[in-house]
């Protein structure tokens, strides 16, 4: 599978998320962006200490797979004017 079509199938999963329930779509939006940096920051820590045979792809698919849950999640936000009702 191409850069594309993950980063945009990834995108209609968090959309359909935040369509099925708001409180669900963030959680998930926060999460699994929080879940990618973390193992991406992991991964590049243990990169530079000892060399892998790991192929560069690796890093560019957890590079992008950052990117669609913030997207949506900034979309949102805008869309409702940030008044998550469900946050008080």
């Amino acid at each position: 599978m191409r850069y594309k079509e993950g980063f945009l199938i990834q995108i209609i999963i968090y959309v359909s998320l935040w369509l099925w329930d708001e409180y669900v779509g963030f959680l998930m939006c926060i999460v699994m962006g929080a879940i990618m940096t973390g193992l991406l920051i992991f991964s590049w820590v243990v990169e530079l200490i000892e060399k892998s045979k790991v192929p560069n792809a690796y890093f560019k698919w957890m590079a992008l797979s950052i990117v669609p849950p913030l997207i949506v999640l900034l979309a949102f936000a805008l869309l409702s004017k940030g008044d998550f009702y469900w946050l008080i």
